[in-house]
Parts: C-alpha cells; sequence; structure tokens
C-alpha cells in the first residue's frame, strides 16, 4: 500500500482529518529519518494524553479518590498500552523510520510506536485545539475506561492474569486475532485468550485489539478462578 493511502487509512482510524498534512508527516517522521521530526509534537502530545485520560477517568469515576485515579491513568498512558493501540491503529505501517531502523524492525517496536502515538496527539492539538486533541484520544481510550472496574486493584485482566499464571509457575498465555470487522473509523476486533495448562480458550471483543485481549483475560481470569 503506497503512503499516501497509508496515511488517509491513519486519519480514518483517528476519526480526523488533518488540515496541515506537514504535522501529520513530522508526527509520522523519526528521528533517525532526519532533522524535523516527531520529538517536540511527542512532548506535546504526552501532556494533552494525560490530561484527556485524566477527565474521562474523572468523569467515568466520580466515586474513586486521587490516588486510585492515578493509579488507572497509569496505567492507561504506559507505553505497552499506547503501542497496542497503535498497532491496532496500523500507525507502524505509515512511519517514516531511518534505514537502521527499518532493518532491525523499529516500525514494530513498542517504544517508536508509543511515541509516534503520542506524536499524533500534539499535532492535532496544533492543527486544531485542544478540544478535537481531547476528542481523538477519548476515541481512543474511552473502551479501555468502558472496561475498567474500580473494584480491583487498578490491575488490568492481562496483568492480574499474568500474575495468577506466574505464582502457580505455569506458561503465560497467547493472545490470537482472530478477525477485524467493519471500516476503519469504526473497527471490532475478536482475540482469543489460550492457555495451556489449565486448558482454556476464551474470546474478547473489542473496538481496539488490546481491549479485545483485555476481555479475553477477564474471561480467562474467571474461568480459573471457578
Amino acid at each position: 500500500m503506497n503512503n499516501s493511502l497509508l496515511i488517509q487509512r491513519l486519519q480514518q482510524a483517528l476519526g480526523y482529518t488533518f488540515r496541515r498534512q506537514e504535522l501529520l508527516v513530522q508526527a509520522l517522521t523519526h528521528r533517525s529519518y532526519g532533522a524535523i521530526n516527531n520529538e517536540r509534537l511527542e512532548f506535546l502530545g504526552d501532556s494533552v494524553l494525560n490530561c484527556s485520560v485524566a477527565r474521562a477517568l474523572y468523569d467515568a469515576f466520580p466515586d474513586l479518590p486521587e490516588g486510585s485515579l492515578s493509579r488507572l491513568r497509569a496505567n492507561l498512558v504506559r507505553q505497552e498500552t499506547l503501542a497496542d493501540i497503535a498497532v491496532d491503529l496500523k500507525l507502524g505501517e505509515a512511519l517514516l523510520l531511518g534505514e537502521g531502523e527499518l532493518k532491525s524492525g523499529g516500525f514494530r517496536r513498542p517504544s517508536i510506536l508509543a511515541d509516534a502515538l503520542e506524536s499524533l496527539f500534539g499535532a492535532v492539538f496544533l492543527d486544531a485545539d485542544f478540544a478535537e486533541a481531547q476528542r481523538v484520544v477519548r476515541h481512543l481510550m474511552d473502551p479501555l475506561v468502558a472496561q475498567i472496574d474500580p473494584r480491583d486493584s487498578g490491575k488490568d485482566a492481562k496483568t492480574q492474569l499474568q500474575e495468577i499464571l506466574q505464582a502457580r509457575r505455569l506458561p503465560l498465555p497467547e493472545y490470537r486475532l482472530v478477525s477485524t470487522e467493519g471500516e476503519a473509523h469504526d473497527q471490532s476486533f475478536v482475540v482469543e485468550c489460550v492457555l495451556g495448562r489449565p486448558v482454556i480458550q476464551t474470546r474478547g471483543v473489542g473496538k481496539s485489539r488490546r481491549a479485545a485481549e483485555q476481555e479475553a483475560a477477564r474471561f480467562a481470569c474467571e474461568r480459573i478462578a471457578k
């Protein structure tokens, strides 16, 4: 797929079309590619992300104290979560990387994917305003917020499942993408969580691959507890 089609698809998945396309290109440019890159946009996008997620959690959980909200936010804005969202967006395919990063698989590296996603948030902020950047963040994050159970420890289902298995010295789960349905801007993902011991197989559905993995992991936790 040529680069213009990749950029068009990415904008559809974000739910935002850039007026200044040069900002989008800069957000997708890694420092290994050129002097004009996404590092400054990442700095800006990190603040947009944290504030937007804080507001989402503040609205969703009016009874939670500050400490609990902070723990939930840390889980949502961590590198792993952002990289999973970037994979769902197929962001790696649109990145501009230097030859060395391309050869070493930089388009799959979680740190590069997470940084590029934050850069996109910063680019939307400059291209429009904070309200529009917040809308894009919420478009991607609200499905994850909706899956949070405030009664648990603040750990997501995948982390809980991993800790249960590690405590029992059992193999870690494997997550398999079963199918993707819908248009780029409104996709649904179906993911299987497969355990070797005990033999358990569960399915989750979500608006992002990570959300589907979380649901599948939650069902697996429930099966193990029985």
